[in-house]
């Protein structure tokens, strides 16, 4: 008989329109439940499995470490079995065993992000500034496009550490996110650390006044973010060596793709040049 299980997945989010499913576009989600179509956890005439849920919805782009999905899942469908099933740039590399009534979206307590943000002239000194003055509890409702509400008012944590290659990378935690917050939040963090803003600049966007226009704050791309954990009091999630094998060496590859091209745009930055004699 089946019982709740809940997994961890990762994900490269570059090439799906997002993680909730959508009609005539790839997403984590779709490719997830095609997965279990295939193995036949999803039964005839069923869109999901049993009681199934996922944390959260990351944006078009955005990847993941701890994604997770839960549902009423056989005994055999472990990590490495559910991976079976799935291309390379999605993987299933954890699971835990969870009550039946666990949700994978309401039984969280905390979710965490990382952007890493690439600012070369930042300074880091003011990058700290700007995070200590964004944590706490505060009303964001600049920080999205959803609608003024308890989803825009959050208690958050903000850290910033300095990481090699000219970026810094922030760690956002709390119970939840509207829309496209992090990215925002990046982008006005981003703006205090390289000068462009001035610490005035958050507690503008923290107030009452809807800012619009160019006073708004824009999204930071999206490829840099990561949701790097879901938090869920007493469920410990284990580790599928043989799933977390395969998972690795994929990521693994793809990390030297990135680089070696990232090479190959700097030469072209650097090479194209123009002769100021001519």
């Amino acid at each position: 008989m089946p019982t709740r299980r809940a997994y961890r997945v990762a994900y490269d989010g570059r090439s799906y329109f997002g993680f909730q499913r959508q009609p005539d576009v790839p997403t984590v989600e779709g490719t997830l439940l095609d997965a279990l179509r295939a193995l036949g956890v999803v039964e005839h005439g069923a869109d999901t499995p049993s009681g199934y849920a996922a944390a959260g919805r990351t944006d078009r782009g955005v990847s993941a470490v701890a994604q997770t999905v839960a549902f009423d899942a056989p005994d055999w469908l472990t990590p490495r079995a559910f991976s079976s099933e799935l291309p390379g740039g999605v993987r299933v590399w954890a699971d835990a065993a969870v009550g039946p009534a666990f949700h994978a979206t309401h039984d969280a307590v905390r979710r965490t992000y990382r952007y890493h943000l690439h600012a070369p002239a930042a300074n880091p000194d003011r990058a700290r500034e700007a995070a200590a003055a964004l944590s706490g509890e505060h009303e964001f409702h600049n920080l999205t496009t959803d609608p003024r509400g308890p989803r825009t008012r959050r208690d958050l944590s903000v850290s910033v550490d300095p990481a090699n290659d000219d970026c810094l990378t922030l760690t956002v935690a709390a119970g939840g996110f509207p829309r496209e917050f992090v990215r925002r939040l990046a982008t006005v963090v981003r703006g205090v650390a390289v000068g462009e803003t001035d610490l005035d600049r958050v507690e503008e966007v923290l107030g009452e006044e809807k800012l619009s226009g160019p006073r708004g704050v824009a999204p930071a791309p999206p490829d840099p973010l990561v949701l790097a954990d879901v938090t869920y009091p007493g469920v410990e999630f284990e580790a599928d060596p043989v799933a977390v094998e395969p998972l690795q060496e994929v990521f693994r590859e793809r990390r030297i793709t990135a680089l070696s091209r990232a090479r190959v745009f700097g030469d072209v930055v650097e090479m194209a040049t123009v002769d100021d004699d001519a």
